[in-house]
């Protein structure tokens, strides 16, 4: 990732969800955690087509499972947050948390 590039919030959210959900990560249990964690309700679309973007970007790998009965015979796809995708993160963080320092006012949000 170019040092001049940030991750955006809802990039950020994906990574961080993927990183929770470890070896269970695929659309339906990070759309799921989303809700429950920032009660923000995401498209499937919009969900897949950030984990596209990514993916291509070399923050996340994605792996195919094993078919499944409850899915009709279809496999899911499985999420991971690669090396870069975790030193995206950890910039991110840090960025922000420069941003906030000295910001008296607003440190009690």
């Amino acid at each position: 990732m170019a040092k001049d590039k940030f991750l955006g919030e809802f990039e950020q959210f994906l990574l961080l969800a993927i990183l929770k959900l470890g070896e269970s990560a695929y659309g339906s249990s990070i759309r799921q955690l989303l809700a429950e964690s920032i009660a923000r309700d995401v498209t499937i679309g919009a969900l897949y087509t950030t984990l596209e973007r990514l993916e291509k970007k070399g923050l996340v790998e994605s792996r195919m499972g094993e078919a499944t009965a409850e899915r009709g015979g279809r496999a899911k796809k499985y999420f991971s947050v690669t090396a870069q995708g975790q030193s995206a993160l950890k910039r991110s963080k840090e960025a922000l948390a420069n941003m906030w320092q000295g910001l008296a006012l607003l440190e009690a949000l």
